[in-house]
C-alpha cells in the first residue's frame, strides 16, 4: 500500500484529503507541526507528499526545497494560490505536480496516481546535483554515463547527497561505512574519501568534497581548501 503524507494546516481540509486518499486505498500520514515539517518527511519516506503552499512557521516552498535537496521523495503541490509565477517556483524547487484547490476529487487522485507511477523502480534513486544515486547498489548515473563505487565510496556519497549543502561529520562518515565511531583511525577515513574525490573527479563532477574546519566535510561546488 502506497503511503501518502499530507502537509495542511486547514484541520477541515486536511481531514477531507485524508478520507479521499484512504478510500482509494492509501495509507495516509498527516503532519500538523510544520516547523520542522520538511524533518519530519525524510524520516517518513513516504511514497508521496501532498503539500500546501500556504503554512504556518515554514513556507511550503521551503519545504518543497529542502525535501528536493535531500531525497527523491515526489511532491504535488495542491494550494489556493493560482498564480503562474507561484506554480513556476515550486516547478523550479523540484514540485513534480502542481493543483489549484478546491479541485474536483477525481482530478486529484488522477495527479496522485500519475507521479506514483513516475516514480515506480525508483525508491532507492537518490538524486543529487547532476547525478543519481542507487542506495542499493551504489550504481552512480551522471552525464549519460553510470559507474559502480565500491561500497565505502558509495556510503560516503550518498551520505553527501543526503545532507544536501550541510556539513557532514567525520563521525556521522564514520558510521555510515563502518556502523561505529569506536577504533577508528582517521586515516582510513582519509583514504576512502581520497579515494571518491579521485572517482568522481574522473567523471567530471563540478562538485567536491571540502573540508569544513572544526564541522566535518561538505558537498560542494567550492573549491577546496587544504586542511
Amino acid at each position: 500500500m502506497k503511503r501518502i503524507a499530507i502537509v495542511e494546516d486547514e484541520l477541515f481540509m486536511r481531514e477531507e484529503l485524508s478520507g479521499i486518499l484512504q478510500k482509494s486505498d492509501y495509507e495516509v500520514e498527516e503532519i500538523s507541526e510544520f516547523g520542522d515539517a520538511a524533518k519530519q518527511l525524510l524520516k517518513l519516506s513516504p511514497d508521496l507528499v501532498l503539500l500546501d503552499l500556504n503554512l504556518p512557521v515554514s513556507s511550503g516552498f521551503q519545504i518543497c526545497r529542502e525535501i528536493k535537496q535531500k531525497s527523491s521523495i515526489p511532491v504535488l503541490v495542491l494550494t489556493s494560490r493560482d498564480q503562474l509565477q507561484d506554480e513556476l517556483h515550486a516547478l523550479n524547487l523540484g514540485a513534480d505536480e502542481y493543483l489549484i484547490k478546491p479541485c474536483r476529487k477525481e482530478r486529484l487522485l488522477a495527479r496522485v496516481s500519475n507521479v506514483l507511477k513516475r516514480y515506480e523502480g525508483r525508491q532507492n534513486l537518490l538524486e543529487g546535483p547532476e547525478c543519481l544515486l542507487d542506495r542499493q547498489t551504489y550504481t552512480l548515473y551522471i552525464h549519460n554515463s553510470s559507474v559502480v563505487l565500491p561500497r565505502n565510496q558509495g556510503k560516503i556519497l550518498e551520505m553527501f547527497l543526503l545532507h544536501g549543502e550541510e556539513a557532514v561529520s567525520k563521525e556521522e562518515l564514520c558510521m555510515a561505512i563502518w556502523g561505529t565511531t569506536e577504533f577508528i583511525d582517521e586515516n582510513a577515513l582519509q583514504v576512502n574519501l581520497t579515494r571518491l574525490k579521485k572517482t568522481l573527479a574522473g567523471l567530471k563532477m563540478r562538485r567536491q568534497i571540502v573540508l569544513v574546519r572544526g564541522l566535518g566535510y561538505r558537498f560542494t561546488e567550492e573549491e577546496p581548501h587544504e586542511a
